[in-house]
């Protein structure tokens, strides 16, 4: 059997109405809602690599390669450390400057047929005049832009080439020793040329 519903009175309604009349509603605190912050895009960089060297196709690291042209030894070198053909005494004080040349060339500006043709001329005339030492200056030489290529070369054409002109067959009778010339008289642009005696084979 089904409950009836208990229903107020006029006096509940009465004081259930006071009631709500003196009740005050609570504040309802407003929630915060968190910042959401936009997403930030990442930044790809590109990783550096350990190898300074380039890879070969196996992935091994491989030396730089290391271009160098490798001329021939200069030539001053080569008759500072030749054999010596003169007295010890006479070839150390002409190597220190203490001699003083008997004649000299100076082959400065000259093309190298022009200097060669001179050279050979200025040997024959001091030695058939019985000089013994001579100065010839080819200076240390210089290498302009229109000369200069893309294959090395050694500077002062007229300075490597003098030693193998006075090598000649026609000249080694005449010539004693040739030597890099000190300091004082040109130095590393010049030679002495000691030549033998007169009628000396």
């Amino acid at each position: 059997m089904a409950r009836r519903k208990k229903q107020l009175s006029d006096d509940d309604h009465q004081v259930w109405n006071q009631l709500k009349a003196s009740l005050t509603p609570l504040r309802m605190e407003k929630k915060t809602q968190p910042v959401v912050k936009p997403p930030v895009a990442p930044i790809f960089t590109k990783p550096k690599s350990r190898l300074s060297k380039p890879l070969t196709k196996i992935g091994r690291s491989i030396a730089e390669p290391d271009i160098r042209f490798d001329l021939a030894p200069d030539v001053m070198v080569g008759l500072a450390q030749s054999p010596q053909n003169m007295d010890q005494r006479t070839h150390t004080k002409m190597r220190k400057g203490k001699l003083r040349p008997e004649a000299r060339l100076d082959l400065h500006g000259m093309r190298a047929a022009h200097a060669h043709t001179e050279l050979l001329g200025f040997v024959q005339r001091c030695h058939s005049d019985g000089k013994r030492l001579v100065l010839v200056i080819t200076g240390k030489g210089s290498k302009s832009g229109d000369e200069a290529g893309i294959m090395p070369s050694r500077q002062g054409v007229l300075r490597q080439s003098l030693p193998h002109w006075l090598s000649a067959a026609n000249m080694r009778g005449m010539i004693l020793q040739i030597t890099p010339a000190h300091i004082r008289h040109g130095g590393g642009g010049a030679y002495y040329i000691y030549l033998k005696r007169k009628g000396r084979p």
